[in-house]
């Protein structure tokens, strides 16, 4: 099945910009929102957060024990 050409041009350009900024291949991410019900839209945005939180990490922005501490303690049972 030549996917290309059974899908629109948005979708096409959605898929080979996630493509190009991923290391996954076309099918990959078809079969990603098909077989795992991740849409494109979910996958861009998680690409993004992925993108950012490198981009964090490369000027050394990473969050403090403390802050870890009150995210744990906020979602722990007590």
């Amino acid at each position: 099945m030549d996917t290309k050409n059974d899908i629109s041009e948005d979708l096409n350009r959605r898929i080979d910009q996630l493509t190009a900024r991923s290391t996954l291949t076309r099918e990959q991410i078809i079969e990603d929102a098909l077989a795992h019900g991740r849409s494109l839209a979910w996958q861009e945005k998680w690409l993004e957060g992925v993108q950012q939180g490198i981009a964090d990490a490369d000027r050394g922005d990473f969050v403090t024990e403390e802050e870890i501490a009150i995210v744990l303690n906020k979602y722990s049972s007590t």
